[in-house]
């Protein structure tokens, strides 16, 4: 945490063309409207994805400033989180020395415009600044393509793991079959 604080004091601007800040309590409907439409889109289309989302994490990643939005002309594009810690995922690769991608949700009206990017860009500016090693996150093991599309962008796979069925992760997340992907810095 005392690291996003430095970073928040920084920057969280993006370029001319987008920011990155911080969502707000005042976002929340239109971040739970997000997140409907991306599992009825995963429906529709029988893709492997979310089926439900865990309000309470979103508040939590809200209220602690770990969730953040990309904004261009007054239009929320994307919405992420990151943590700094994920030892019920990670186990003992957990050393405090990576940040987490978690919860990235893209506007149906932006897709195809290249939101990862600019995620990616914004944290590994964060994880250098900060003298971390990596970026990881996880994915769903049984979606191929979206493993493939972050292997696109550097990350490496290094594991599937069976999350544990535990409150202390999301109610989506839990005995869940998940990708590990991490880029090294």
């Amino acid at each position: 945490m005392k690291q996003l604080k430095k970073w928040n004091k920084m920057n969280l601007d993006g370029t001319e063309n987008y920011q990155i800040k911080n969502t707000s309590i005042e976002d929340i409907k239109f971040i739970y409207s997000l997140f409907e439409d991306a599992i009825d889109y995963i429906k529709k289309n029988n893709y492997v994805g979310w089926t439900t989302y865990d309000k309470n994490f979103i508040n939590e990643d809200i209220n602690d400033k770990l969730q953040f939005k990309i904004v261009s002309k007054n239009n929320v594009l994307c919405i992420f989180s990151i943590c700094f810690s994920d030892i019920l995922i990670w186990r003992e690769m957990e050393n405090s020395d990576a940040v987490y991608l978690h919860r990235i949700v893209v506007n149906p009206q932006f897709k195809g415009q290249k939101q990862f990017e600019k995620i990616l860009n914004w944290i590994t500016k964060l994880a250098r600044s900060t003298g971390l090693k990596y970026i990881r996150m996880d994915t769903w093991a049984e979606n191929k393509n979206i493993i493939e599309y972050y292997k696109s962008y550097g990350f490496k796979h290094l594991e599937n793991y069976i999350t544990p069925n535990t409150t202390e992760l999301p109610a989506q997340h839990r005995n869940l079959n998940v990708a590990l992907l991490e880029m090294k810095l």
